[in-house]
């Protein structure tokens, strides 16, 4: 399985549909009449809605929405949708009086050019661009014959990453107008169990949002529902505008038993790995901060007061230092220092002091940086158990010393040598933001753009918290070779507490049933290996025609009127119903390897004296007392198992002492019972013969 690489899309709709010559409703006479509520420039938008399917922290999304030209004459309709910059796009159809027109999705040079194109020849093309922070916009454009009815319905998809403890599934909310039917629909299904549920809106009062918002979580499952009324849309009690307009963000996070969870469909897995509890490593940590005259002003206060915070922040195990550049490199101390109080107040009067200066040398602060973190390891004046970070903040291009990106690539790359990652953070617009971001992937790290906004303290400071705490380094997740074909990333040189590792491979058998996943990496105190046993057998519940699937991985419990089921992770399944009443199936594993022997189920029965005596079965006949006689105990085969006649239900049958386990109390050792064995399938003691009890399917 190779990486997915989720480019920028550029969709075109290149359906042949010119903006006047696609099929269209005959005109129709419209005498004069009221307009509905919310119809804007003739334009009415009477339908939109955002259904969001999330499994196993995969989200398929679906934005549908549906207008009518309420004009005497043909309008031009926009379809706007902003998406999450890591998503991407499906499907995306257009329906006008009942046709459909498809679109095809195109990687970004390909459907540049087929979108000019489109476009010069007034078709009708759809282009997704840069929209903001998180997100990215969709447009597309239609001429609709008065009268006639457009859908626009688009499909993306989004891998959702685990920030800061919790998972955000972030939805654009500006429907322009008041709109009659206007739903978020969102349901969630997590196989480990969803442990808290969330939702928020940026653009309403907790109030209005209370009465419009509906969320719940129970089990594997969750649901939200944020479905505003005509009146709760309004921006003011008699306002014909909307105030749906802004940010719209569910988030949750799942159970997590143990440090690993891994699942499997269709002969592929997915391993997730989130350990919980564990010390944080010290790190030792060089801020490189650019100081050219570009920065000046509001951008140098905001850098400021961000580091000020993140000083405030800094754990005492920590070690760090500043490198400031411009045409010239500066450091506050020659060497990385330790994060004791008194040196925290030195760097604070140091941060204060920070001003701009002249030009960007970008190539010489980090090989500056570089090299104080390398003399730091190879001196030993740092702990031996921490790890190293880089965090570069510039807001242009280099344009003194060094100034060729793929060299500046080429030195820092080399000074580096996979010993620690480069965190770039792009302060504005105004600068190479590509560049940055190879240079980062290069180095085991990542870019973040830092836009120019009131908050821009806060964004640095968001950063530098999802990087703060370290509790792995040089992190390898192995699987047995002769188990898995293809895998995507499996080395991590940090795992940061509340991030997620996520790998996902092919299995070289498509119906094996276990293997075993380890997880190694350097903590603060030892060397940790995490080792997660794998298992496809599932456990099926069946309610009238729907099945839920669970697996013995699972702990869980359901309940319905006058039933419980629990499942105890890699122990057992209680189901409990009636007065009282509970059977224990246990699973009972073997050795692997076993010859003969293969993992079983076993049926016991608790409290079996509440049962009707009209209970029967191949347990149940058994639960009231029957009368039986054994004699004539005698050697058997068997020295140490000697043999005997019992007399049961008028058969007199031979039968043999031997012993067995019962697991109703210790589910693990049991408990050894002397018994007699019944030989034949307990032929003569059972009602009938043993093929009476064998059901060929459960479902």
């Amino acid at each position: 399985m190779r990486t997915m690489w989720w480019p920028c899309l550029v969709l075109a709709l290149l359906s042949g549909l010119e903006t006047s010559g696609f099929p269209r409703s005959p005109l129709r006479l419209l005498g004069k009449r009221s307009l509905p509520e919310g119809v804007v420039d003739g334009i009415e938008v009477y339908s939109t809605k955002i259904s969001c399917k999330v499994t196993s922290r995969f989200a398929h999304n679906v934005v549908t929405t549906r207008a009518v030209n309420r004009a005497d004459t043909a309008k031009e309709v926009s379809f706007d949708v902003e998406l999450p910059k890591t998503a991407f796009i499906t499907n995306f159809t257009l329906t006008i009086d009942g046709v459909t027109y498809p679109g095809n999705v195109k990687e970004k040079e390909v459907a540049q050019k087929q979108y000019e194109k489109a476009v010069s020849q007034g078709k009708t093309a759809g282009l997704v661009k840069a929209s903001g922070r998180k997100l990215e916009k969709f447009t597309v454009s239609v001429n609709v014959a008065a009268g006639s009815k457009v859908t626009f319905e688009l499909t993306y998809e989004e891998l959702l990453k685990r920030n800061k403890g919790k998972y955000e599934m972030y939805l654009k909310v500006q429907p322009k107008q008041l709109v009659r039917h206007f739903e978020i629909d969102a349901h969630i299904f997590e196989p480990q169990g969803i442990s808290m549920l969330d939702a928020e809106a940026s653009f309403i009062t907790n109030d209005l949002l209370g009465s419009a918002l509906t969320k719940s979580f129970s089990g594997k499952k969750g649901h939200v529902s944020f479905k505003p009324s005509l009146d709760q849309q309004r921006s003011c009690p008699t306002c014909t505008d909307s105030l749906l307009n802004g940010d719209f963000t569910i988030v949750y996070d799942v159970n997590r038993e143990s440090p690993g969870n891994v699942q499997i469909v269709n002969g592929y897995f997915v391993h997730f790995f989130a350990p919980q509890g564990l010390p944080v490593v010290p790190k030792n940590i060089v801020f490189v901060i650019d100081v050219s005259g570009s920065m000046s002003g509001r951008k140098i206060q905001q850098t400021r007061e961000a580091l000020l915070k993140i000083l405030d922040d800094m754990k005492e195990d920590d070690y760090l230092n500043f490198i400031l550049f411009s045409t010239d490199v500066t450091t506050w101390k020659d060497h990385l220092v330790q994060a004791t109080p008194a040196n925290l107040e030195e760097a604070k009067t140091f941060v204060k002091n920070i001003h701009d200066q002249s030009m960007t040398n970008i190539n010489d602060g980090l090989l500056k940086g570089i090299e104080m973190l390398n003399k730091a390891r190879e001196d030993h004046t740092v702990p031996e158990r921490s790890t190293s970070i880089i965090i570069m903040l510039t807001d242009g291009d280099a344009n003194t010393g060094e100034s060729r990106p793929e060299k500046i690539q080429e030195n820092v790359r080399n000074a580096i040598g996979g010993k620690f990652p480069l965190y770039n953070l792009g302060f504005g617009n105004n600068l190479n933001y590509n560049f940055l971001e190879t240079l980062a992937l290069e180095n085991h790290g990542l870019a973040r753009r830092i836009y120019e906004d009131s908050d821009a303290n806060l964004q640095l400071q968001g950063f530098y918290e999802e990087v703060a705490n370290p509790l792995l380094t040089n992190v390898e997740v192995e699987y047995p070779e002769n188990a898995i074909l293809d895998l995507t990333r499996n080395s991590y040189p940090h795992f940061y507490d509340g991030s997620e590792i996520v790998v996902a491979g092919r299995l070289v058998d498509r119906n094996m049933d276990n293997f075993k996943a380890d997880v190694k990496g350097h903590g603060a105190l030892n060397d940790l290996t995490f080792t997660e046993e794998v298992t496809t057998e599932k456990i099926i519940l069946g309610t009238g025609a729907e099945l839920s699937t669970f697996s013995w991985l699972d702990t869980v419990t359901v309940t319905q009127t006058g039933l419980s089921v629990t499942i105890n992770r890699k122990k057992n399944m209680v189901v409990s119903f009636g007065d009282g009443i509970s059977f224990v199936i246990i699973l009972h594993q073997v050795w692997k390897k076993h010859p003969v022997h293969q993992d079983f189920l076993g049926f016991y029965v608790v409290d079996n004296h509440r049962m009707s005596a009209q209970t029967h079965g191949l347990l149940g006949q058994f639960f009231q007392p029957f009368d039986f006689k054994v004699f004539g105990i005698r050697p058997g085969s068997d020295p140490t198992k000697p043999d005997a006649t019992m007399v049961v239900k008028n058969h007199r049958l031979t039968v043999t002492r031997g012993s067995q386990k019962d697991y109703r109390k210790d589910a693990s050792v049991g408990t050894k019972v002397i018994c007699w064995f019944v030989h034949n399938n307990g032929e003569g003691l059972i009602d009938g013969v043993h093929t009476d009890y064998i059901v060929p399917s459960l479902f």
